[in-house]
């Protein structure tokens, strides 16, 4: 892996920082924090640039709040000061983040995303005959800063940006040295990271002939069974002894049973919504109709609620379910 230097001084740039700010602050302007930090913005970006200059910036201003969709999970959330950090960081440290990744890692990644991960897995079910789902047992929780710094060391030369890295990931742990932080924009790009060597060890010395992974949802996918299993062992393996992660037990079937991927069972020629997804939408659904025949919610509150319902159930084999969610809309 080919190492790079002299970024840090792109970082600290207050161009840079001017620009961090307004993706930060990109439809959050209506918050506190945000109006605060815009009331003085000349001097809040020359704080930054002269904690960064010295190296004096102390990352771990969090708050916490839990969340229940899809799965309970609890959310960090860093102040808006760091938040305009994070991006200063990854405004000049994507691209080389983003180099590393191999074509079918889809999770946070500019032209990628869920509906593209889904549509690859399709293809996949369509020209294997078997599939193998793994999973991480608690992945954010589970990543060893020891061994992710390790391997940011092995990517960036920069000293400075390094220490910074691990003041940042040193900023938040579950376990002594182990946890990041879900919510933040760094633990994005630092998660997807610590997964792409192990993308790499797949594709090039296991070499898996298909395979794709969104964050820690990974699918492997072979014509014959034993090897499947031979490769999933071998992968499992390497998850365990080189970056100190647990697999959930994996699910190994045939491609015509359908495998559950992102809210969705895919067949070789179809995809559909689980069982989940659509108890799920059902509620959403009926909650913005809630808000809006009641007048909490204006119009466009609540197109902007229900536009990514419907485009979520739309990307499934979904024509009847909409057609009878919609019929008892009529009804009602």
């Amino acid at each position: 892996m080919k190492r790079v230097g002299n970024l840090y001084d792109q970082i600290a740039d207050p161009d840079n920082l001017r620009l961090a700010y307004y993706k930060a602050k990109r439809g959050k302007e209506a918050k506190a924090d945000v109006i605060r930090y815009a009331k003085h913005l000349r001097e809040n970006i020359y704080l930054l640039n002269n904690q960064l200059h010295f190296s004096t910036v102390e990352p771990g201003d969090y708050h916490f709040f839990t969340i229940f969709e899809p799965k309970e999970r609890l959310i960090c959330a860093a102040s808006f000061t760091e938040r305009v950090l994070h991006h200063a960081i990854m405004n000049v440290c994507h691209p080389y983040f983003e180099k590393y990744q191999i074509d079918h890692s889809f999770a946070t990644r500019l032209g990628k995303g869920q509906y593209a991960a889904l549509e690859i897995a399709k293809a996949n079910q369509s020209k294997n005959l078997w599939f193998c789902k793994l999973d991480i047992k608690k992945y954010f929780d589970s990543v060893s800063h020891e061994i992710l710094i390790k391997l940011l060391h092995s990517r960036f030369k920069d000293q400075r940006l390094l220490y910074l890295f691990e003041k940042i990931i040193r900023s938040y742990q579950i376990t002594k040295s182990h946890g990041l932080p879900i919510g933040n924009l760094t633990s994005q790009y630092f998660a997807n990271f610590y997964l792409a060597v192990a993308d790499h060890h797949l594709l090039e010395k296991i070499k898996i002939p298909s395979y794709v992974r969104y964050m820690d949802d990974m699918v492997l996918w072979h014509q014959n069974k034993d090897e499947l299993v031979t490769k999933q062992k071998r992968f499992v393996d390497y998850l365990n002894n080189h970056l100190n992660l647990c697999c959930k037990p994996p699910c190994i079937n045939s491609s015509d049973k359908g495998l559950s991927f992102l809210g969705y069972v895919v067949y070789p020629c179809s995809i559909r919504l689980n069982k989940q997804s659509k108890n799920r939408f059902l509620r959403k659904y009926r909650y913005a109709e809630y808000m809006l025949t009641n007048g909490n919610w204006n119009q466009d509150e609540y197109i902007r609620h229900v536009v990514p319902l419907l485009a979520f159930i739309k990307k499934a084999n979904t024509f009847s379910f909409r057609n009878k969610v919609i019929k008892n809309k009529e009804t009602d």
